[in-house]
């Protein structure tokens, strides 16, 4: 393959010249778990390349004393993998889809995005708590998150509760539930529970009808320099087309709305039979105010049609073997909510929920 990936370089192996694709990722035991996964399926289609895996901490890493929404920057998990993709440090990077802004900077796109786990939230309990549920915890329990977006439904449902902030990774926070005795329990995400092994401490998950998912959560992508097409063919076969077909419908809601981690947004997507159902929320910080609704877009996936060669990107997304007009009919799908929910007020929602997230 040829192409402009100057960080691909050859090793040496049984005498003849491997190629050697570096592949960036956070230093957390779960980033590196998840850029494993997407290594060794990577490994398994193209057995003749080595890939060496190169760890960074981000900016996300690094502060760990404030929470996310009042940082105020939108490539906290990003920026320094981003960073090293431009200096042709590395060829490809792994993210969380749901760290990954829907705009990203020029020269970048997400050339692939895996097959979605359960994209829902968990409910993780302290030991003295194992067999409750939220509805069922002490009056003014604590439970800890650091997610506007599940404060805001979480408190609607279940006012008895008391929401605290808790950061880190997933071991950190694990670890302050079972030792700090601060917390009864903490929401983190299923995907991420799974891929560590831990699904034993999972005491509740929480349905859509009880807690919907953010954007993107549960999906992994892989992102590369826009004009590397030698690396943007060899990553793009790892393309779940109901995956990337939901996540461009979503990503398409978030941006259309101009949402973030700093205000209260929530999806939930379903496909079935040629249909793509999307329900979007917005809420206020307390969760007094909420609005949402579900729109439907028929996505028909025929056999790949001849596009434009330029392969624009659909929020940032590059993914030429799924057909054109169905990833223009699920992006479609995103913006109509978005407008359909701008238009009924939600304007307004998200602006205060700025505001007082600004200053608190």
């Amino acid at each position: 393959m040829s192409g402009n990936g100057g960080a691909a370089t050859t090793a040496e192996e049984n005498g003849s010249k491997m190629r050697v694709i570096r592949v960036g990722t956070r230093k957390s035991q779960l980033a590196r778990i998840q850029t494993d996964t997407v290594v060794a399926m990577l490994k398994a289609l193209y057995p003749g390349i080595q890939f060496e895996i190169i760890a960074m901490s981000t900016t996300g890493d690094k502060i760990l004393d404030t929470a996310l929404s009042k940082i105020g920057e939108k490539s906290l998990f990003t920026k320094e993998l981003e960073n090293a993709l431009e200096k042709n440090e590395v060829d490809l990077v792994v993210h969380s889809l749901k760290d990954v802004p829907t705009i990203l900077p020029p020269g970048f796109t997400i050339g692939a995005i895996c097959k979605r786990e359960n994209p829902c939230d968990a409910v993780v309990f302290h030991p003295k708590f194992i067999g409750k549920t939220l509805e069922t915890l002490p009056e003014k329990s604590a439970v800890g998150t650091s997610s506007l977006r599940r404060v805001a439904q979480l408190q609607r449902k279940f006012p008895h509760l008391e929401f605290k902030s808790i950061r880190g990774n997933l071991n950190t926070r694990l670890r302050k539930l079972d030792e700090l005795q601060e917390f009864s329990a903490i929401v983190l995400a299923v995907a991420g529970l799974q891929r560590m092994g831990w699904q034993n401490r999972v005491g509740q998950i929480l349905h859509p009808e009880e807690c919907m998912y953010a954007v993107g959560q549960g999906a992994l992508a892989v992102e590369v320099r826009a004009k590397d097409q030698d690396i943007l063919d060899l990553v793009s076969v790892l393309h779940d087309p109901e995956t990337l077909l939901r996540c461009i419908a979503e990503r398409a809601f978030l941006r259309h709305l101009e949402g973030g981690c700093s205000v209260p947004v929530a999806v939930h997507t379903v496909m079935k039979d040629g249909q793509l159902y999307l329900t979007g929320g917005v809420w206020s910080l307390d969760g007094s105010d909420s609005m949402q609704e579900t729109m439907q877009a028929t996505i028909q996936v025929p056999v790949q049609e001849d596009g434009p060669e330029d392969d624009p990107q659909l929020v940032g997304i590059t993914a030429r073997n799924i057909p054109r007009g169905a990833q223009l009919a699920a992006e479609n799908l995103g913006i109509s909510l978005a407008s359909l929910l701008l238009n009924k007020g939600a304007k307004n929602i998200l602006d205060v929920a700025r505001q007082l997230n600004d200053v608190r």
